[in-house]
């Protein structure tokens, strides 16, 4: 039995601090991404596209409407990286959706390395 791992990181840019918590479990993985304090957004699950199959990827949001589109884009991206079901946490208060997807991924990534998975 493995044991669930735990990351923190966080980016300051523009004057705002961007906070991530990433939980590694054997059967998926969980992304809580966040501006200035840890707080639940708007979640987005993804699960990772079987090889050799031609077709959209599998995601969809399961909680609130704001940050859709970014929620689902690093679900997916997540999903994908680490072969397994990911789910994705969007809070977002000051920053637009366009301007922080960027810095989310440059957070995602920054995460990921630390906890040892490469690109």
């Amino acid at each position: 039995m493995s044991q669930t791992r735990i990351i923190q990181e966080k980016i300051e840019e523009g004057g705002a601090l961007f906070l991530a918590t990433y939980f590694n479990m054997e059967n998926a993985c969980m992304f809580f991404l966040s501006e200035n304090e840890s707080r639940l957004g708007t979640l987005a699950v993804a699960l990772p596209q079987k090889q050799k199959i031609i077709g959209p990827p599998l995601s969809s949001i399961l909680l609130g409407d704001r940050n859709m589109m970014i929620a689902r884009i690093l679900a997916e991206r997540l999903a994908s990286k680490m072969n397994t079901i990911a789910l994705v946490s969007i809070f977002i208060k000051t920053v637009n959706e366009r301007e922080a997807g960027p810095i989310l991924l440059r957070l995602l990534e920054k995460t990921l390395r630390k906890g040892g998975v490469e690109e």
